[in-house]
């Protein structure tokens, strides 16, 4: 299933959504510009890779987790990650304020490589891309959200249909896909396949718990 888009219109411009876009493609234009001879070494000065935290005299290590948010290993993972993020991202900055959108942007994204983490401690493979991050906008939206309508397509066999699914649906068939390839990729070693499985779900459960928590903290404000 891929989202064409919401039917939910956001109140204010998403400046923050734009920024992220923004500075993700301009970290690709510069992987691009290194060329492959420079890429790799790139990547794992850069990327978050598990095996470093062990490195002692590294303090480049801390930043990892923060710049990995923005380096991505292909045209189509950029792309299907600043589409998503377009897509849902508007309403979830709407809801939380640009201020705050960006605190739980980056929190997102740290919930994302600490499950990861869990799953592949000792891996020299450099965790990298926006999707970590991304996912917790998914689950926040679904908190704010879940009866959003979502144009989807949708490919039956050989036939391409487009439906309006509710945004809870949609995301929530994400999740389990999420959750079954990130359970079959256990000990296959770390992000089997080339997808980190669980950071998609540890920032999933971060951008949901921290949505629970901002619209319980909006609701005792309002009570007061």
């Amino acid at each position: 299933m891929i989202p064409l888009k919401d039917r939910l219109p956001s109140r204010t411009r998403p400046m923050v959504v734009y920024a992220i876009v923004a500075v993700n493609c301009a970290a690709w234009v510069y992987e691009l510009a290194i060329g492959r001879s420079g890429l790799e070494r790139f990547l794992l000065e850069w990327g978050f890779v598990p095996l470093r935290l062990a490195a002692d005299g590294d303090p480049q290590k801390w930043v990892t987790p923060l710049s990995s948010m923005f380096l991505h290993g292909g045209w189509m993972h950029l792309v299907g990650n600043m589409w998503f993020l377009w897509i849902f991202g508007d309403n979830v900055e709407d809801a939380l304020g640009h201020v705050v959108f960006v605190l739980f942007y980056v929190l997102c994204g740290l919930g994302a490589t600490l499950l990861q983490l869990a799953f592949s401690l000792g891996s020299g493979v450099p965790m990298i891309g926006a999707s970590g991050a991304i996912a917790g906008v998914l689950g926040a939206y679904a908190c704010f959200f879940p009866r959003a309508r979502v144009l989807t397509l949708v490919p039956i066999f050989i036939f391409i249909q487009f439906i309006e699914i509710p945004a809870i649906v949609f995301i929530l068939l994400w999740l389990v896909f999420q959750l079954v390839s990130g359970c079959t990729s256990i000990g296959l070693g770390a992000g089997a396949g080339g997808v980190a499985w669980w950071a998609h779900v540890g920032g999933f459960a971060a951008g949901w718990l921290f949505a629970r928590a901002w619209r319980t903290l909006v609701l005792r404000r309002g009570a007061r």
